[in-house]
């Protein structure tokens, strides 16, 4: 029987929340690190008992781990990120020097293909590559390079890129997103960018059509169609049936635009999920409920999904890293709040039920779907 191993990240260490594939009866281990930020635990698809671990603190700032045993021990990676050229200096986006120390690692992307070739995204707004299962780091320095920084901005969360998407059928195309700056596509594995935000509007931006400077909260694809991507936004829902070269809006009848996750269905490229949040400065449920609302129809149309979550008092709010699916065959859905609660559907959204209710401040979810 298939076994699901659901990854999380949380303001005071890791947890791994383990189950067959009935997704009934869970064991919860953690927490690892306890005490640390861990914004980010990602496993390879390659090589299913390699994770990657993000561990931040403000006192010891940024540390990198690694397991090769599905979690149950873990080894610092190495930490020592080479910018272009001087290791430890980079070119600010006025074009002068500056030492670099950057705050945190946002997000890790394993390859799909290569067991040791692992990603990070970090803040202030960079992307590195490992060739060798996390011990060395090489900027990909074409993306700061690309011209548009000067018209980069810090979202509310920092200058960060939270967002690495692969194309399955295009091993050198990449997806990125950064807050406060916008969607980036490469076509030659991350040396060269092009900013691909047409469509998108920001009101609170000198030029709300501008090629950069929106704020992207994330982006997801279903591997079957690549070229389909579907964003949420700060405020709005979107969606590209072209790789990124252009952006419709597909809020459609939710009660609020403004979110952070969003993700696709296994099995049906056009079933979507997100989670609205009442406002910009509200990051909270509106009217206190807590819903999902799905879309199977790839957006426009939206049913809240309620069954099993808290429908009163209810003031909690889900990150933008916080929510996965399973691939079992009937796709499981799983997300994380800021109230420590990891909540799970082996239905496809149709009923939920929490994992575990008093963790740390969730930061991070990913799922595992293990033979």
């Amino acid at each position: 029987m298939s076994k699901v191993r659901v990854l999380v990240g949380t303001r005071k260490g890791a947890f791994i929340l383990s189950a067959d594939g009935k997704r009934q009866q869970w064991e919860v281990s953690g927490p690892f690190f306890g005490g640390w930020e861990i914004y980010h635990v990602k496993g390879s698809p390659v090589d299913p008992d390699r994770l990657y671990a993000s561990q931040t603190s403000g006192w010891f700032g940024q540390i990198l781990q690694r397991s090769s045993d599905g979690g149950q021990t873990w080894e610092t990676a190495g930490n020592k990120f080479v910018y272009e050229g001087s290791p430890g200096t980079h070119q600010w986006y006025d074009g002068t020097p500056h030492p670099w120390e950057f705050k945190r690692v946002w997000h890790l992307e394993p390859s799909l293909t290569e067991p040791d070739t692992v990603y990070a995204g970090v803040e202030d707004a960079a992307l590195f590559r490992s060739p060798d299962g996390g011990q060395s780091w090489t900027e990909l320095a074409g993306l700061r390079g690309h011209g548009t920084g000067p018209a980069w901005q810090p979202g509310a969360g920092g200058m960060c890129l939270h967002t690495i998407i692969f194309d399955p059928s295009n091993a050198l195309r990449m997806f990125i997103a950064i807050s406060a700056a916008g969607a980036f596509r490469s076509e030659d594995g991350g040396q060269t960018w092009k900013p691909i935000n047409r469509g998108l509007y920001s009101k609170y931006i000198p030029n709300p059509t501008a090629e950069v400077g929106h704020c992207v909260h994330h982006l997801a694809m279903h591997p079957a169609r690549p070229g389909v991507l579907f964003m949420q936004k700060h405020w709005d829902v979107m969606r590209s049936d072209d790789a990124g070269e252009s952006w419709r809006e597909i809020s459609g009848d939710l009660p609020t635009d403004f979110g952070f996750v969003i993700d696709v269905h296994a099995h049906e490229p056009e079933t979507v999920y997100v989670v609205p949040i009442k406002s910009d400065s509200e990051h909270y449920p509106p009217d206190g409920k807590l819903r999902v609302y799905r879309s199977r129809t790839g957006g426009g149309e939206w049913e809240p999904l309620t069954k099993g979550l808290p429908q009163r008092d209810c003031y909690v709010n889900v990150l933008r890293d916080a929510m996965a699916v399973d691939r079992l065959d009937s796709c499981g859905v799983y997300f994380g709040t800021t109230g420590g609660q990891v909540y799970a559907s082996a239905d496809s959204g149709d009923t939920w039920s929490p994992i575990v209710r008093d963790l740390p401040a969730v930061l991070s979810v990913e799922v595992q779907t293990l033979a």
